[in-house]
């Protein structure tokens, strides 16, 4: 704009120029003036030109290569800041009890059973803003991919006092980098597919989701129609004892190891999901010391589309080393009375169906199940199964803002059939930035 302002006021005083010039024996003085002017524009157009092929000074800030992000000076590194801030109010029928985050998330595993279960606790209400989370993600272009990393925090860490200033600890979620198709690092295991979840306003989700975020080396190849990706993951072994208490061995010798293989069609992306791992138990206490075994399993997901928006999305997985996947709600071994180490088969499932009532209001209904194979030596409370309805209406006023309340119901048994059920109503603000 200044170049074109410049540009234009050179042309105007380059036509007085012409125009003087035709009187010029009775006009000197303003002839002269007028050159003198003209030469001054010229030499501030020459400046501007200058500057402006010099490019951006290197002291700037700039717009990054992605959507949000931004340059350091003196950096091709574009930087991307975000997260968002979520409020929630909750009101549960049966309280998990003192010192447990089941009264902020669902957990089945806090679910008291028994006739007279959290008979003492009933008619709980929490609020709470620990979900709020905070990113940071960084992108850089080389001979040799994209160089990437990502660290995303949120405050259920460590509880804090809730009777004055409930300063939750930070807990890390998300802290890896990327070079093309590499990462090292903490995310996602590769034997779950997050996206296939449905949309809960409840940050626990439904029951018996292949639920774990560890350390891992994973390779993703892209191919036409699809991607596949294989990684060994940090391992650790969580079993119950004759006494149903759980025990966790120190002493594993070989990573996890996970696969998946994501086909992506126009009837919906599915994904399956393959895992290999050894128990191992390792305890001169136990009487299965320096037992193990090689535990595996199989996942299908699917993201199917029905007409415009709403979707389809369900996952089945079975195997005998599904265990602490289940967001520690399954054992990954049992040790059985006789002192015997057993993997015992294991599923789990869910579907859930989302509806846009209008392009800013949606419901999901989400149906969730998972159980484990026992034997009459197993000990009594050893977790036998479990399943979820959650049933939401969230509206989004603005893009970055949801408003949601939603009906939880969960129940749980175990092995000695006692069994427990929660009712919960649960509602929420989350505004992400």
């Amino acid at each position: 704009m200044l170049m074109k302002s410049l540009s234009r006021e050179c042309f105007s005083l380059a036509l007085v120029l012409s125009l003087t010039t035709a009187s010029a024996a009775a006009n000197a003085d303003e002839l002269q003036d007028v050159k003198t002017q003209l030469d001054a524009l010229q030499q501030r157009l020459a400046d501007v030109e200058r500057t402006t092929n010099a490019g951006t000074p290197g002291n700037a800030v700039t717009g990054g290569a992605t959507k949000g992000s931004f340059k350091l000076p003196g950096s091709d590194t574009s930087v991307t800041l975000g997260g968002y801030v979520k409020f929630d109010a909750i009101f549960s029928d049966r309280s998990a009890g003192v010192g447990s985050t089941g009264d902020q998330e669902l957990e089945p595993a806090s679910i008291p059973v028994g006739p007279s279960a959290g008979a003492n606790e009933r008619n709980q209400v929490k609020l709470h803003a620990r979900q709020s989370r905070l990113f940071v993600r960084t992108s850089k272009p080389t001979d040799l991919g994209e160089l990437g990393s990502y660290v995303e925090v949120d405050f259920f860490g460590a509880s804090g006092n809730e009777s004055v200033s409930n300063s939750n600890g930070l807990r890390a979620r998300h802290v890896y980098g990327t070079l093309g198709g590499l990462l090292f690092g903490q995310t996602w295991t590769t034997f779950s597919d997050v996206d296939a979840y449905p949309e809960t306003v409840d940050f626990g989700g439904p029951v018996g989701q292949i639920f774990a975020r560890q350390a891992q080396a994973r390779w993703t190849q892209r191919f036409a129609g699809g991607q596949w990706a294989v990684a060994l993951e940090n391992p650790e072994t969580v079993a119950a004892l004759a006494n149903g208490t759980a025990f966790r061995a120190d002493d594993d010798r070989l990573p996890d190891l996970a696969a998946n293989v994501r086909f992506e069609t126009p009837f919906g992306r599915y994904t399956i999901a393959g895992l290999l791992r050894q128990v191992r138990i390792d305890s001169a206490s136990d009487p299965a010391s320096r037992s193990q075994k090689t535990g595996s399993a199989l996942g299908v997901n699917a993201i199917v589309p029905f007409g415009s928006k709403d979707d389809l999305r369900a996952y089945f997985y079975f195997g005998n080393g599904i265990g602490r996947y289940t967001a520690g709600f399954l054992s990954d071994g049992i040790v059985t009375t006789t002192g015997q180490l057993q993997l015992p088969s294991q599923w789990v499932a869910a579907a859930a169906y989302r509806h846009f009532w209008t392009p800013n209001l949606r419901s999901t209904l989400a149906l969730s199940g998972l159980a484990t194979q026992t034997t009459a030596d197993t000990a009594g409370p050893v977790n036998k199964n479990a399943q979820s309805t959650h049933l939401n209406l969230i509206w989004s006023p603005l893009a970055q803002t949801n408003l949601g309340i939603e009906y939880v119901y969960a129940r749980r048994e175990t092995r000695d059939g006692l069994s427990g059920r929660l009712d919960r109503l649960q509602t929420a603000a989350q505004y992400s930035f």
